[in-house]
C-alpha cells in the first residue's frame, strides 16, 4: 500500500497529542516515507520513516506544540483498507523525550 500524497486524521489516540483537528500529509517514494502534520495542539510536525513490509511501516516523528514544547517519538504501524476503500493506519508508539510514555493510535484517510 502506498502513502504517497495521502492525508489522514486521528480517529483514536488516548495518550497522544494528535486529534481529529490534526492533519497528517504523507509522501512515499519507494520504501521511504516522509510527511508533515499540524493542527489541534500541534503547531508543526515532521515525519520520516520506511515501509518494512506490504502493510507495515516504522516512523520517527517530532513536533512543536502550541505551548512551545518540543516532542519526538517513534512508532510501528500497520496499514489496511476499510469497507469504504479508505486507508487506515494503526500505530504502537512512544515518546523519545519527556516522560517517554506511549500508547496506541488510529487514523483514517481523508480526501
Amino acid at each position: 500500500m502506498d502513502l504517497h500524497n495521502k492525508k489522514f486524521i486521528t480517529t483514536g489516540n488516548d495518550k497522544g497529542l494528535s486529534s481529529d483537528e490534526t492533519i497528517f500529509h504523507y509522501f512515499q517514494q519507494g520504501n521511504t516515507i516522509t510527511g508533515a502534520y499540524k493542527g489541534g495542539s500541534i503547531k508543526e510536525g515532521a515525519i520520516v520513516g520506511k515501509q518494512t513490509g506490504n502493510n507495515t511501516i516504522e516512523l520517527l516523528y517530532h513536533c512543536l506544540t502550541i505551548e512551545g514544547e518540543l516532542k519526538a517519538g517513534e512508532s510501528k504501524g500497520t496499514l489496511s483498507r476499510n469497507q469504504e476503500g479508505k486507508l487506515e493506519l494503526h500505530f504502537d508508539w512512544n515518546w523519545l523525550n519527556g516522560d517517554r510514555s506511549g500508547g496506541q493510535s488510529a487514523y483514517i484517510e481523508i480526501e
